[in-house]
């Protein structure tokens, strides 16, 4: 596989790439580049994380990318999870990877590291405060919302730490390549300005699309300057907002439930969930979407690519109920060998059993 080849699979994924110069050189000059995305264990998963997550990471292993998914027990416990409770956030994060392997992640291409297992050197906080000197307290401040969290909700100190050691993380893990969410650009932004005067180098940002909620667009809340990306962080599924999500566990009949009521106006493509989750889960994993009807509807029609589909429904050829009932089957279909691994296998139903009776209690 030629680089224009491997640079086109990147370009797939990357809603935002800085730069794209960069990561055509990157892959002239690495065969197997690193790249990582970073979750806080917090919680039962949705399908951003257990079904998106592993789609985007296939174009991205197939381009020869080394890829490292952190589990950042550290921030989570910064950012009040789970009760701030660090054991309880080390049986999610287990959770997490159990969620991963039923997902059909590839793990001899893939990495998991746990930031517990990094922050234990003199090294690494040497780095931190290196990149807090050559960092204002503003930069910091607007750099704080990476925590889903406003510059009002902060509670603690060590939550200004944050941005500091996500910097720092992607040098201690050797990360090329940053292939985070779009929510997550100001540290990588960050990263790119005080790698070179630290040593290190200036990573490339690769920041991936943020599945919608099925509650559709939300109003900003202030996590961004930019009101364009501020909408989408608003309006991103949440597992801190349970009504905006599927959850993995979910089952036939309550994945049915969630997506007939989620917005979904007729002719309607702007922020669209229904919509914006076959483009992004459906047609990335498939190659067609075959909508069942009734005849006196226009009877079964299979659209072969997203576009097709979206030409469709706003001619109003494709009614919302038809792609509504076509999406949720296709969705628990993905989610089906996730929900049976945690049935069959003893230590995932533990781990989600144990995970469960602490999202219960909180």
């Amino acid at each position: 596989m030629d680089v224009e080849e491997r640079l086109e699979l990147v370009k797939s994924v990357g809603e935002e790439i800085v730069t794209l110069d960069e990561l055509r050189m990157l892959l002239e000059t690495k065969e197997h580049p690193v790249a990582y995305d970073g979750f806080e264990p917090s919680g039962l998963a949705h399908i951003a994380f257990g079904l998106f997550r592993p789609i985007l990471l296939e174009p991205l292993i197939k381009a020869g990318i080394r890829f490292k998914l952190y589990l950042a027990d550290w921030f989570a416990w910064i950012n009040r999870k789970l009760g701030g409770d660090l054991e309880k956030i080390r049986v999610c994060g287990e959770y997490f990877i159990e969620v991963w392997k039923a997902a059909g992640v590839d793990f001899s291409s893939v990495e998991t590291v746990w930031a517990s297992d990094i922050v234990d050197s003199s090294e690494y906080w040497r780095n931190v405060i290196q990149v807090a000197k050559l960092t204002t307290v503003s930069r910091a401040e607007r750099a704080l919302t990476i925590m889903g969290r406003k510059k009002g909700e902060l509670k603690d100190v060590a939550q200004y730490f944050y941005p500091m050691m996500q910097v720092t993380d992607i040098f201690m893990l050797g990360a090329d390549i940053c292939q985070l969410g779009l929510d997550q650009r100001r540290a990588n932004m960050l990263a790119r300005e005080v790698g070179p005067k630290l040593g290190y180098w200036k990573p490339v940002v690769v920041s991936h699309h943020m599945l919608m909620g099925l509650q559709g667009v939300r109003e900003p809340e202030g996590f961004d300057e930019d009101k364009n990306i501020d909408v989408q962080i608003s309006s991103k599924m949440s597992k801190s907002k349970p009504e905006s999500s599927i959850f993995v566990h979910d089952s036939r009949e309550t994945i049915f439930k969630k997506i007939l009521s989620a917005y979904c106006p007729e002719k309607v493509v702007e922020n669209n969930p229904v919509l914006d989750w076959t483009k992004h889960i459906v047609f990335r994993k498939f190659k067609s979407l075959r909508v069942e009807r009734l005849p006196k509807h226009g009877g079964p029609v299979e659209f072969h690519t997203y576009e097709e589909l979206e030409s469709a429904y706003v001619k109003g050829l494709l009614h919302p109920l038809d792609l509504k009932n076509a999406v949720a089957d296709v969705i628990d279909k993905m989610v089906e060998p996730i929900r049976r691994h945690f049935e069959e296998n003893s230590r995932a139903r533990e781990l989600y059993e144990e995970l469960r009776k602490t999202e219960v209690s909180r």
